[in-house]
């Protein structure tokens, strides 16, 4: 993989996903806020279903002295999260499918300052996600946190929902006209490059194509982390279609 300009592949991952939610910076800097608030500047993190480390990356910018375990199913994200932190002693990798139950005897530590996660559980259904959270509670210390900065949808307010979903695609419309990558063509890319190739067809033996769970709303969340095991559990940060829903130990 020498040669591999990964901090391009970073960039471009990047700018497909804001396509889909231009405030994503946002929602990173609520969340690592949270960390700081709560749990100190030099936190142990778990970044669950890490994808290519957007989250260890923003979070060691802001915290040099913090550490990081990303944890993924995905060859191909996790080859680019590799290759962009290879060499940091801070940030080590686990592959590891998070609907396995045994999946966190993978990890290098038993416990965790903070669990971290983003636009990555919605793929789960509300009995695996269930499943999860009881998980989560036991790998986080007490006075930890756990936050999923997700997509979480309030069936109580269709109108709001459809209105919010129209101006929201025609701003995509717009920008796919103009030239950006949605999902599937960066994809596309991704199974052209020579590096990236063999990782990316693997990736969809695994997966198939992209589907989405059942995506419940904040409160289901909230209650679900409380019922778990977390004390307290509440919405810190919400768009008109996502939300960051943080849990206390």
């Amino acid at each position: 993989m020498t040669g591999t300009d990964w901090a391009a592949w970073q960039q471009s991952w990047d700018r497909q996903q804001e396509w889909y939610m231009p405030d994503r910076e946002e929602r990173f800097r609520v969340m690592l806020d949270m960390v700081e608030a709560l749990v100190g500047p030099k936190p142990r993190v778990l970044d669950l279903a890490c994808g290519t480390g957007s989250i260890t990356s923003r979070l060691l910018r802001r915290f040099p002295h913090a550490t990081s375990v990303g944890v993924d199913l995905d060859p191909a994200l996790l080859a680019i999260a590799e290759g962009s932190f290879a060499g940091d002693e801070r940030v080590t990798f686990v592959t590891a499918d998070l609907k396995d139950p045994s999946w966190a005897a993978s990890l290098p530590y038993d416990s965790y300052d903070a669990v971290l996660t983003a636009t990555a559980l919605h793929w789960l259904h509300s009995e695996p996600l269930t499943a999860l959270y009881g998980q989560l509670a036991g790998l986080v210390r007490d006075g930890g946190v756990f936050m999923n900065a997700d997509h979480m949808i309030d069936e109580a307010t269709p109108r709001i929902n459809a209105a919010e979903r129209e101006l929201r695609h025609a701003r995509m419309d717009r920008e796919k006209a103009a030239g950006v990558l949605d999902w599937a063509d960066w994809w596309a890319v991704a199974a052209e490059d020579p590096v990236l190739a063999e990782p990316t067809a693997r990736r969809f033996e695994i997966y198939g194509e992209h589907a989405d769970g059942d995506a419940p709303p904040a409160r289901w969340h909230a209650e679900t982390l409380r019922a778990a095991g977390f004390g307290e559990a509440r919405t810190v940060w919400a768009s008109p279609s996502d939300s960051l829903v943080l849990a206390v130990k």
